[in-house]
């Protein structure tokens, strides 16, 4: 997330990154208005005098304050159109037309799809502009919000491409005594949800300028943390050759000693927040940690007061066969990781009073196995189960291929741990997936069954539907999983998306970007697993397989893709919303569910 970012309608997969002034953006609109104008040209061919003109207008908006916005860039992915918008926001394109030609209804999405088989182009249609965020960005781009098709021709019809104004954190670091070539690096971490839960990762990060001041830009709404990285003092002035060596520790906006107890930081589209850190200057004392049983390489993870999370570092001398450094006083769990194919775990436990620290070797022990073996309790017949029953093959083709009926990830339970995050199966035989080299840690066992559903999952009496995966040293464990294909089904219209009596459908309608989505989210304590599904614009859906169990079904205009299913104190803000449903094995629900607006 790091760098200037944008959003916008599009046309095209193609991303185009950086900072752009608006000297750079009029070049490119030029260039871009030049290809189109050269574009029939090539081949010599004439123009029919019965060509018609297709004509592609619009106006660009501020999503938030519903403005025009002026002097924004217009541009097929494929770079054969692009122009600036005007004072209003407006901008147009007028195109031979040969045969068919297509073009977007007025969207309220990010993003407006364009399609010309005939003499045109195809793809998507972006904005772009400095100062708002960019939905070319494939990182920034989120399920659920990138068009599937080109879309069958509507000439006339204005489109709408909205631009989110990009959030911005700035500020200054104090550090007391320090001179212009003393820099810090400030780190901002973003809170994510992933499969239903919270986790903290790195948006980005910069040094502050020689005054201290920092800006950090290109930010989407979320909530955040802000912090600095350590930094030595290298005055020599300052420094004391027979004392020990002065640097400033991590400080955690507003005024933390650790990740885990620093504040958040709220961010709105378009909102600026002002931040000021004060690092405390400190002795540092060095840290020696030799271990037993080198690996081929290791990295090192330091958490203060047992407390994990972004700050203090140690590093891992190969040649010395050791972990070294220096740490102000404290209490401090280090732990080391190889990554090679032989993966393995240490951590120790140190104290620092006022002087260096050389622990005993640290061993570092193997990982473990964890196989989970697939037990399929099927009463259908897969050869008459109807197209819908197998759900999903699209995502899971290697599973499909090798005969699997299981897809299967593990996320690290602890919210601040970003090594290891998302680890997926390695080997797969039979109805058996193998995790190797684990290391110690609770997991959260995600799984998605490609035909029927999960009916248990369990690790001898734990339930790991509703608990973690315990992982220790070496030790190799078996999770036994038992998939039906009795579940129920869960089908209706929302409100409000019905198309008009009468009115004809148009040719891939079906494959444009969902009007709305379901989300079905099991009550605390139910035997009910999350589902969701994208809707078209008759406003159907359809939940096949779902398991047995209690469920709030809701169903909302924008994705909610920070939505803690699995958090029931963050779900009481969905307490009147949707209807609550009980379903039991083979039943079919049928609902009419109200279009809720929530958030982008």
């Amino acid at each position: 997330m790091s760098g200037y970012k944008s959003k916008s309608v599009s046309l095209s997969g193609r991303s185009m990154c950086g900072r752009w002034s608006l000297c750079n953006l009029i070049t490119l609109a030029m260039i871009l208005q030049c290809a189109v104008i050269s574009e029939p040209m090539r081949g010599q061919v004439a123009t029919p005098a019965n060509e018609q003109k297709t004509t592609i207008h619009g106006v660009v908006i501020n999503s938030v304050t519903h403005e025009p916005v002026g002097h924004a860039l217009v541009f097929s992915g494929d770079g054969r159109l692009g122009t600036l918008t005007d004072d209003q926001g407006r901008f147009e394109f007028v195109l031979p037309q040969t045969a068919d030609a297509g073009s977007r209804e007025g969207s309220t999405g990010s993003e407006v799809t364009v399609s010309f088989t005939g003499g045109g182009f195809g793809g998507w249609l972006n904005a772009r502009k400095p100062g708002f965020l960019d939905s070319t960005d494939p990182f920034a781009r989120r399920w659920g919000q990138i068009p599937a098709t080109g879309v069958p021709p509507a000439p006339g019809v204005e489109l709408t491409i909205p631009l989110t104004p990009e959030a911005l954190i700035f500020g200054k670091v104090n550090l007391p005594g320090a001179t212009g070539a003393d820099r810090i690096t400030v780190q901002l971490q973003r809170r994510r949800v992933v499969d239903g839960r919270a986790r903290w990762e790195e948006a980005t990060a910069v040094n502050t300028r020689a005054n201290g001041e920092f800006r950090l830009f290109g930010l989407e709404a979320g909530t955040y943390k802000l912090l600095t990285n350590e930094v030595m003092d290298r005055d020599p002035l300052t420094a004391d050759p027979r004392g020990p060596m002065m640097g400033y520790p991590p400080v955690y906006f507003p005024n933390a000693s650790d990740f885990q107890s620093a504040g958040t930081i709220e961010l709105k589209a378009g909102a600026t927040f002002q931040a000021e850190l004060s690092p405390v200057r400190q002795a540092y004392y060095p840290v020696k940690i030799p271990i037993a049983n080198p690996p081929e390489g290791s990295y090192v993870e330091v958490a203060v007061q047992g407390q994990k999370g972004p700050g203090f570092e140690l590093g891992y001398n190969q040649a010395e066969q050791r972990i070294e450094g220096s740490l102000p006083n404290g209490r401090y769990v280090v732990e080391a990781f190889s990554d090679g194919e032989q993966p393995a775990f240490g951590l120790a436990s140190i104290m620092i009073e006022g002087g260096a620290v050389e622990a005993p070797a640290m061993t570092l022990a193997p990982g473990s196995f964890v196989q989970v073996k697939a037990n399929a309790d099927f009463k259908q017949n897969a050869e008459t189960l109807a197209q819908g029953e197998i759900e999903d093959r699209e995502k899971f083709p290697s599973l499909e291929a090798q005969g699997q009926n299981l897809r299967v990830r593990l996320q690290p339970e602890d919210e601040t741990v970003t090594r290891h995050s998302g680890i997926w199966s390695t080997t797969a035989g039979g109805d058996v997936l193998t995790f190797g080299r684990l290391l110690p840690g609770q997991y959260w066992v995600k799984m998605d069954a490609l035909r029927g559903y999960v009916a248990a999952a369990t690790l001898g009496d734990v339930d790991l539907l509703r608990r973690p995966l315990r992982v220790g040293r070496g030790e190799t464990l078996t999770v036994e999983v038992t998939l039906r294909d009795d579940g129920a089904e869960i089908a209706g219209t929302i409100e409000g998306l019905n198309a008009p009596e009468g009115a004809e459908a148009k040719v891939g309608e079906a494959t444009s970007e969902p009007a709305a989505y379901v989300y079905c989210v099991p009550l605390p304590d139910s035997s009910g697993q999350f589902r969701q599904s994208r809707v078209v614009r008759d406003g159907k859906f359809d939940l096949k397989q779902v398991a047995p169990g209690a469920y709030r079904v809701m169903a909302f205009a924008h994705p909610q893709n920070e939505m803690e299913y699995h958090n029931s104190e963050a779900m009481r803000a969905y307490d009147a919303m949707g209807q609550v449903i009980r379903v039991s094995a083979g039943q079919k629900e049928s609902l009419r569910l109200p279009l809720l607006a929530g958030s982008e």
